[in-house]
């Protein structure tokens, strides 16, 4: 089997993020659709779809979180953040439950998405970014999944600023000149 290397939660869990910030955004467009035309319920469709389906992938996002949790290597500083971003998951996971079941009835019985709605839909939604933002850390601030840092002593490069100039020039003195090998 393919495997993602230390888990497969960081691929995962792009997929909830991307869905359920959709679904949130969706919902929100519908809202200033015209009420009873069929755009307004196109849009609506695909917003519950995205919420369902960026649920489930969030159920299968904390299990794989879960077993990175008891298996990847880290030090005292990043279990503690681990602990953080772990209990803003399940808190995450939780909120959005009860909203998810009410789009489902709200669904089946063709009633239209409505402020209440939207509001209620924004404190799960506000509890995911937050929830990334510290699986971020995780992994930029903590070096968490990370297989290796690069060297970078002593390596600058310019990436066009006229500003970084200097940069270029000290990289030219480390980069070989291959212009005497071009055919003239």
């Amino acid at each position: 089997m393919f495997r993602i290397i230390p888990n497969w939660h960081p691929v995962i869990v792009h997929f909830t993020i991307g869905l359920l910030m959709c679904a949130t955004l969706l919902y929100l467009v519908t809202l200033f659709l015209p009420e009873n035309s069929r755009r307004r319920n196109d849009w609506m469709l695909v917003a519950n779809w995205n919420l369902w389906i960026g649920y489930a992938f969030a159920l299968v996002t904390a299990w794989f979180g879960w077993l990175a949790f008891n298996s990847v290597a880290h030090d005292s500083a990043s279990h503690a953040a681990m602990k953080i971003h772990r209990n803003w998951a399940l808190t995450t996971l939780l909120v959005y439950l009860p909203v998810v079941a009410w789009s489902i009835v709200r669904a089946k019985a063709g009633k239209p998405v409505n402020w209440l709605f939207m509001i209620v839909l924004l404190v799960p939604t506000i509890l995911l970014a937050g929830t990334g933002w510290r699986g971020a850390e995780l992994v930029y601030r903590h070096g968490l999944g990370v297989m290796s840092l690069p060297h970078v002593e002593g390596h600058t490069h310019s990436h066009g600023d006229p500003a970084d100039n200097h940069d270029h020039e000290v990289n030219q003195e480390h980069e070989p000149d291959h212009h005497h090998d071009l055919p003239q």
